[in-house]
């Protein structure tokens, strides 16, 4: 009989390391950690979808209560990090921009008889997770104010499932036109020839839609002067990237997780999911997604032959009857900045755009940067072939990855070179 706690206890060892383990490729480094912090991530879903399930609560507001609670027990280990010890100088204040909730960081330096950097950052999360007051976000803004001496604003704005596609937008843009304007300029001193936009993820979504907005606005007097996008997702007509499929399984981002955050995102039936998944929304029978749109997405154009590899294009002949009609905003611009026309690019900043190559968004940042590139901008393309998606965001104890500190390490050195 004593053989029987033992037995249990050895099989609920391998159920849960085989729950545990996925299989990563050998350029991902410390993957134990990684394996870790996607059961984390695995486990949290899973609970917020049967609680979702029994009527509790939606699963998103399940997800953000569980982030939200991680975050606060981390900035608390970290808090003589990011408030007390490496940035005690900089000031915090909570207001709003044009009505949108934005948290501003001013560098201890203080403005006084010069003008200082500016940057607006938003933040990532699939259009519905996220918060740039906590966490990881909260130190890099802190970091980046300290070090480079800028004003830094993060945007609150709205989400998933209060609100669907072009809300975050809307509120993105309304945000980033009042920090343009004169009377914040003068507030902070911020020179207006040195104004960063940057985000991550769906918040690079964000602000290359909102660069190229106000980069054609012939009203603005004073636009952004560089645009950082690290690992950026830019469009929704093809699932089937060379990047989708190499890294499907490869956390923390799987391939339909970012299709469910679309479909979300445009306030679409969540039913469509699989149909997402093998192109059959943007088949050849939709004549309103033209050959020009398609030009502008085609990867086997875009992408260099060793990002390729040995992949074969997706083109679905006969999908989905709906397509379009069924996704709305699925050939708006300012959901998808990559199906922009070379004219609006044209009138884009500087750009630095981060990928990883152990991402399914790898291919969209780098399909973007290549027709930024020959619209004429200059683009400065930093790829991390250890990096994974969110990366950028675990840098803090003991989510602390050694390539997500290196792209921390990038972004500010770019930033101090280039803005």
């Amino acid at each position: 009989m004593r053989l029987l706690p033992a037995a249990v206890s050895l099989s609920l060892t391998v159920a849960l390391a085989y729950y545990v383990y996925i299989p990563l490729p050998e350029t991902i480094q410390e993957p134990w950690r990684l394996m870790i912090l996607d059961f984390g991530f695995r486990t949290t879903m899973h609970l917020a979808s049967l609680k979702a399930w029994l009527g509790f609560d939606h699963y998103i507001q399940s997800l953000r209560q569980s982030t939200e609670g991680f975050e606060d027990i981390m900035q608390g280990m970290c808090s003589s990090q990011s408030e007390g010890g490496v940035m005690p100088g900089v000031k915090v204040c909570d207001i709003t921009f044009a009505g949108v909730p934005v948290r501003v960081y001013e560098p201890p330096a203080g403005g006084e008889g010069h003008l200082r950097r500016g940057l607006m950052f938003i933040h990532g999360g699939g259009w519905a997770l996220g918060t740039t007051k906590k966490g990881s976000y909260d130190v890099i803004n802190r970091m980046l104010s300290d070090e480079l001496n800028t004003v830094v604003v993060s945007v609150e704005y709205r989400m998933y499932p209060e609100v669907n596609f072009p809300v975050p937008y809307l509120d993105c843009l309304a945000a980033a036109k009042h920090f343009l304007s004169a009377e914040v300029r003068a507030r902070y001193a911020i020179d207006p020839e040195r104004i960063a936009l940057s985000g991550d993820s769906a918040g690079g979504n964000l602000a290359a839609a909102v660069t190229q907005e106000i980069s054609t606005d012939d009203t603005m007097s004073v636009k952004f002067s560089v645009q950082v996008l690290i690992y950026p997702v830019l469009q929704a007509l093809d699932f089937n990237t060379p990047s989708y499929l190499q890294n499907q399984h490869i956390p923390i981002l799987y391939r339909p997780i970012m299709v469910r955050f679309w479909l979300q995102y445009f306030g679409a039936d969540p039913s469509l999911l699989p149909q997402l998944l093998v192109n059959n929304h943007s088949s050849l029978q939709h004549s309103n997604i033209t050959p020009e749109l398609r030009a502008r997405v085609d990867w086997t154009v875009l992408l260099s032959p060793k990002y390729k590899k040995n992949y074969k294009p997706l083109i679905v002949e006969k999908g989905s009857q709906g397509g379009v009609r069924e996704v709305p905003g699925l050939l708006d611009v300012r959901a998808s900045p990559l199906l922009a026309g070379p004219e609006v690019l044209a009138k884009s900043p500087r750009a630095y755009i981060l990928t990883c190559e152990h991402d399914v968004l790898r291919d969209d940042g780098l399909m973007y940067a290549r027709r930024l590139q020959d619209s004429g901008v200059t683009v400065t393309a930093d790829h991390y072939l250890d990096g994974f998606h969110g990366c950028f965001s675990f840098v803090t104890w003991p989510m602390d990855f050694e390539v997500g500190k290196r792209a921390v390490r990038g972004y500010l050195d770019w930033l101090q070179n280039n803005l």
